[in-house]
This record gives C-alpha cells, sequence and structure tokens, in this order.
C-alpha cells in the first residue's frame, strides 16, 4: 500500500510566513525553510523578530485566515487522494493549519505546535518528532507502507529521497540545482502524471 506524503507551504498553499511578512510589513520574516536549513535557527530568528514588534499568534491567525489554497491545489489533492492515502507532513502548526486545512478538505496532517504565553506571545515551539519529515516517512516504511514524497524546501529532501519516489514542487533553483537527481516539476498535472507513474510502477 502507498502513501503520498505532501509538505504543505509551498505545494498547497502559499508560504504562511511570507503573507505574514507582507501584512506586518517586516520583511525579514520573509525567510522560509527555502532559505535556512536549520528548522530550530529559523524558528527563533521569527521568534526573536515577533517580540521585537509585539506580534502574537492572534495577528498571525488573521493573516491565515485570509490565506486561500494554491490555484489547482485542491483539485490536485482530490484527485491524488482518489489513487492512494495521503498525509500532509508540515513543519508547520496546528494552530497554523487548521483554516487551510479546511480549505484543502481536511485531509490528515502530521504537524507540531506552538507555546504562547500569557500575552499571547509565541514562546517557544514543540516538534511532534525530531527530523519530523523523515522520521514520520521511515515510521509509515517500518508499518509496511511504500511512500512517495514531494515538497519544495531542505526540509523536505530527506523524506523526498527516502521514498521509493520522490519530486520537488515549484522550488528554488539552488535547490534543484543541488539536486538534479530529483525530478522538478512546476504545474500540478505534471506532479498528478507522475505520482501516477510511481504508484504504477
Amino acid at each position: 500500500m502507498y502513501i503520498a506524503c505532501l509538505d504543505m507551504e509551498g505545494v498547497l498553499v502559499p508560504e504562511i510566513w511570507i503573507a505574514f511578512a507582507e501584512a506586518s510589513g517586516i520583511p525579514e520574516l520573509r525567510r522560509t525553510t527555502r532559505d535556512e536549513p536549520d528548522y530550530d535557527k529559523l524558528m527563533h530568528y521569527r521568534m526573536d523578530i515577533l517580540n521585537e514588534h509585539h506580534l502574537g499568534l492572534a495577528q498571525i491567525q488573521e493573516v491565515i485566515a485570509t490565506i486561500d489554497p494554491l490555484p489547482g491545489a485542491r483539485e490536485f489533492l482530490d484527485q491524488l487522494r482518489d489513487l492512494c492515502q495521503v498525509i500532509i507532513v508540515s513543519d508547520t502548526f496546528e494552530q497554523f493549519a487548521k483554516p487551510l486545512i479546511t480549505k484543502l478538505g481536511r485531509p490528515t496532517i502530521f504537524c507540531n505546535s506552538v507555546v504562547t504565553d500569557e500575552q499571547g506571545m509565541i514562546a517557544d515551539y514543540v516538534m511532534r518528532v525530531g527530523n519530523s519529515k523523515l522520521t514520520t516517512v521511515h515510521c509509515l516504511q517500518d508499518a509496511g507502507f511504500e511512500t512517495i514524497a514531494t515538497g519544495d524546501s531542505y526540509n523536505d529532501l530527506g523524506m523526498i529521497k527516502e521514498s521509493k519516489a520522490g519530486f520537488l514542487f515549484r522550488s528554488t533553483d539552488a535547490i534543484k540545482a543541488a539536486n538534479p537527481d530529483i525530478p522538478a516539476y512546476e504545474e500540478f498535472d505534471d506532479l498528478l502524471t507522475a505520482f501516477k507513474r510511481a504508484l504504477a510502477s
């Protein structure tokens, strides 16, 4: 049995932190896992900026409520779910993901959580497991599943490379150049075709 493991931000929905950077007028928050491979370093960088500007979870959630899936993402997801089981494996947080998952038709998501203080500021974050995407793929494989994975960022490379098949989707030129062995796609139709080929092999 196959399970498709999909990244969420950059693949199915716009990058949350980029949307928040634009809404808040803080360009430093545009930095994502496409730019910084060290997730812990990236999150502490973000939390420092949020604290500096006195912005908390509520302000981020207000922006997230305005975000819609990428054009074609819901249709792609629905078609893929007709072919195999699908899990969104994301390093986002449950406090961020809920409205987006609703707009995507409520697929299963494995993600993390943030910790807020009494003022609603993000004080910390809790990873579900260490190296969560790669660990998730390994656990699914240990349970007898074959995985096929796609993502766009540095933190997706582990689960892509460890799966039976894996693809980059709308990734950066730098990531694609550093990983020429991973097929890269820009359109949902092409990505769905790649999944169909992998499922049939």
